[in-house]
């Protein structure tokens, strides 16, 4: 009877798997289906390098390097911010903290999870916007700036997490011997903790960067929304997240301007499954 309830137990395990694999392949092809359509009336190389993006001209210029640029320095924002806190935190929390204050922020850190984007966004509309166009002395705070900071916000819990957890796998006897050597404490975390770790660190900085680069509502809400290329992360951008939220209600089913949103979601989908595959290569570089 034990194996049996095993038996059933490993074939569910096995069914949900395929089940997602088979959801998101049954996803990919209808955003094929749908994004392609789009090259009856543009080429590839005009959609991803063209500079306009006029979707209710005449005739409509549906261009996307704007929504790229304004994607990618909002990430790079992000990223500059989230990832020395968000190692710093784990490290904090490993190898520093008091057992005791250690629950406490591990606790605190899956709670920032799980506050919803949209809350996030409106309370960076109340106070993070106004706090940017006051430092500054710009005309808006809707800037790119404002975006990454609440970007860097949202991703420091995934980072912290995955991080932390990377940590303390690390073999005990690494750190023992290092300070058995004649370590100090730092210099066993940074020259000893930290390089076993890195692995599961790298892979804690790409589902980070994931989770930015598919945030919708909150950078929606405080970059700007305007889809004219960047040259400063003090003024208004637009992320292709935002792009698809924003129009696609507005959009006639069948139109060029329709094939276009699903082809920026071909774009997200693509590059979300690379940040995917790479953090999961580097999280199982060793076994591999």
């Amino acid at each position: 009877m034990q194996k049996f309830k095993e038996f059933i137990i490993e074939k569910l395990i096995l069914i949900s798997g395929l089940a997602s694999i088979f959801f998101v392949i049954l996803i990919f092809l209808f955003l094929l289906k749908e994004g392609l359509a789009l090259l009856e009336f543009i080429t590839p190389g005009q959609f991803l390098f063209g500079k306009n993006w006029y979707p209710i001209s005449e005739p409509a210029q549906l261009e996307i390097l704007p929504l790229i640029l304004g994607s990618l320095l909002v990430t790079f924002g992000a990223a500059v911010i989230s990832i020395p806190i968000g190692v710093g935190c784990a490290i904090f929390i490993a190898e520093v903290s008091p057992p005791s204050i250690k629950e406490i922020l591990k606790a605190g850190i899956e709670l920032l999870a799980a506050i919803p984007s949209v809350v996030l966004g409106f309370i960076g509309m109340v106070t993070l916007v106004p706090w940017v166009k006051n430092i500054f002395h710009i005309p808006t705070g809707l800037t790119a700036l404002s975006g990454s900071i609440m970007l860097a916000f949202m991703a420091m819990p995934t980072i912290v997490s995955i991080a932390e957890d990377a940590l303390y796998s690390v073999p005990k006897s690494y750190k023992e011997g290092a300070l058995a050597l004649g370590a100090t404490k730092w210099q066993a975390i940074y020259r000893v903790l930290l390089p076993a770790a890195s692995s599961g660190i790298f892979a804690a900085v790409m589902l980070g960067l994931g989770r930015v680069i598919g945030e919708t509502m909150a950078v929606m809400m405080i970059t700007g929304n305007a889809a004219v290329i960047p040259t400063s992360i003090l003024q208004p951008v637009r992320t292709l997240t935002a792009t698809i939220a924003a129009e696609m209600g507005e959009a006639v089913v069948g139109s060029e301007h329709y094939f276009a949103l699903f082809a920026i979601g071909i774009v997200l989908f693509v590059v979300s499954f690379m940040i995917n595959v790479t953090a999961d290569l580097f999280l199982h570089r060793k076994k591999i």
